[in-house]
């Protein structure tokens, strides 16, 4: 047997919430969403949520009709606790983004319940899409 010391397994899954945000083909756009300035409101996530939750930018969670989405997954702990994936579509008010932002911050999740104002923004995606973001 080695004398090196096993390494043991990481734990399944994230040790921090993911934001996934879609800036793809009509999530990002002035074409679709011309009022907003889509750089900053990723800028700001990525600044607010530093250290507390990996924000990563995908092209296309193909619900456009939604845009802009937002996809918030558990920590590893949240989803032990019950946590699933939520999707949050229209987010295009700096009003929304804070709500995601102290919810992700309290814990996500599985962790903390989220202000009850993302209830507008919730929404189903369908089997094909969710399972392709869990990928």
């Amino acid at each position: 047997m080695s004398r090196r010391a096993k390494k043991t397994a990481p734990a399944p899954g994230a040790a921090r919430p993911t934001v996934t945000v879609c800036r793809g083909c009509c999530c990002g756009t002035p074409a679709k969403v011309p009022y907003l300035d889509h750089e900053a409101q990723l800028a700001d996530l990525r600044t607010q949520l530093a250290g507390v939750a990996m924000v990563r930018r995908t092209d296309c969670l193909d619900a456009c009709e939604r845009a802009n989405v937002i996809v918030i997954q558990p920590s590893a702990e949240g989803r032990r606790a019950g946590g699933r994936p939520v999707w949050l579509g229209q987010v295009n008010d700096p009003g929304a983004a804070a709500d995601i932002t102290a919810w992700v911050k309290a814990g996500g999740p599985g962790l903390a319940e989220p202000p009850g104002i993302l209830d507008l923004y919730t929404f189903s995606p369908s089997r094909r899409v969710r399972h392709e973001l869990e990928d």
